[in-house]
């Protein structure tokens, strides 16, 4: 059987996540010839067991090490037998219509490289890095010292609205679909990135090649972020170190520009360090999206500490909570429910495991909850 679309899904140690994750992905691929494929980089949570019990039909690669970001992706396009693939992050959650109609688009751009979509964050904020253009010295540094400078030489590709089309430089690599013949013919993934980088010199190299990069704004894609990592020193590291690797591969070298890149990512590895923000956040009003009253009001009744606070300050409006349920709902009608409003929170109840799952921040880990 031939099939059209090859979705792949790296994990580590995020199971929740990946729950979710693959639901989607299932509930979108059921009108496409396709494939789903696991690869799992030795988690020690209950990652592999979870994706065996509700997903047994899955193709799972259980790899006995952390091999990173980009040998792990390597590893599993070879077992690939889409015609496109998908690389697709675990704290994602797509939407019926996502690879439908990427696939769609994908079929009238004759010299498509990659194709990325619309990522939101889970309070439907934008993500900016859903569409960039490419990171010269110049453009990073200036990145550094804000948005003052972005009329100069902008980062992001602000030239296209965000729920509009066109062709752009750097996609993300929480998503990102592009034909296999394409993937191949850049030898995949360079391997010397482990995490970070890779995706802004995978869209690089796809674009060296004569290949077009481009973004579909009309798709939205929760990206929850920050998941499989904590921000902490190895974190910067990393990120860091894939930056000065990016550029001493792709930009001529000179005392001058070798200095500013080095000072830049000193100054800004001290400076910047990230953050593992944490909300700590009370609820008083509650809405509800879903076929299920009884399973709303299991949660509510199960975790009264974390949903209700009686102390709350009557003359303050207050936080709301909306119940997102996966096992009722189409993921289309979710995600239409999910817009960035003031003191609005969100969570998704898991289609199998019995947790709400969501992230309040794009800087630090989500919240996952047992009713």
């Amino acid at each position: 059987m031939r099939i059209e679309l090859s979705v792949i899904v790296l994990n580590y140690n995020v199971a929740s996540f990946l729950e979710l994750c693959l639901h989607s992905v299932q509930k979108a691929i059921q009108n496409i010839k396709a494939e789903i494929i696991i690869a799992d980089n030795n988690s020690t949570d209950e990652s592999l067991s979870m994706v065996r019990q509700y997903f047994p039909d899955l193709i799972l690669i259980a790899n006995s090490e952390n091999l990173g970001f980009s040998k792990a992706y390597n590893q599993a396009v070879k077992k690939a037998k889409g015609e496109y693939i998908c690389i697709l992050n675990p704290d994602t959650v797509v939407q019926e219509s996502t690879f439908v109609s990427c696939l769609i688009k994908a079929k009238t751009l004759p010299e498509l490289g990659i194709m990325g979509v619309q990522l939101i964050d889970g309070r439907g904020n934008f993500l900016p890095e859903s569409k960039r253009n490419l990171p010269t010295p110049k453009v990073s540094f200036l990145k550094f010292f804000g948005k003052r400078f972005s009329n100069i030489a902008p980062y992001y590709a602000d030239h296209i609205k965000n729920d509009e089309e066109g062709a752009v430089s750097i996609l993300a690599g929480a998503f990102m679909l592009v034909k296999k013949e394409v993937y191949q013919k850049t030898g995949g993934f360079d391997e010397r990135y482990f995490m970070y980088g890779e995706d802004i010199d995978f869209s690089y190299s796809v674009s060296q090649l004569g290949y077009q990069n481009y973004y579909l704004g009309t798709e939205s894609v929760v990206h929850f972020k920050g998941e499989s990592t904590t921000k902490n020193k190895v974190y910067r590291e990393r990120f860091y170190g894939a930056m000065k690797l990016f550029y001493k591969k792709y930009f001529k070298h000179s005392w001058l520009t070798d200095f500013i890149i080095s000072a830049g990512i000193k100054v800004f590895s001290i400076l910047g360090k990230a953050k593992n923000e944490s909300l700590q956040i009370t609820f008083n009003s509650f809405i509800y999206v879903g076929e299920s009253p009884v399973l709303k009001e299991k949660i509510l009744l199960k975790n009264p500490q974390i949903y209700k606070n009686e102390n709350q300050d009557k003359n303050n409006l207050g936080n709301n909570l909306c119940l997102l349920d996966t096992r009722s709902t189409s993921y289309r009608e979710l995600l239409g429910h999910l817009k960035p409003k003031p003191n609005m929170f969100f969570r998704f109840i898991l289609p199998f495991s019995n947790k709400c799952i969501g992230s309040d921040t794009s800087s630090g880990r989500g919240e996952v909850v047992s009713f």
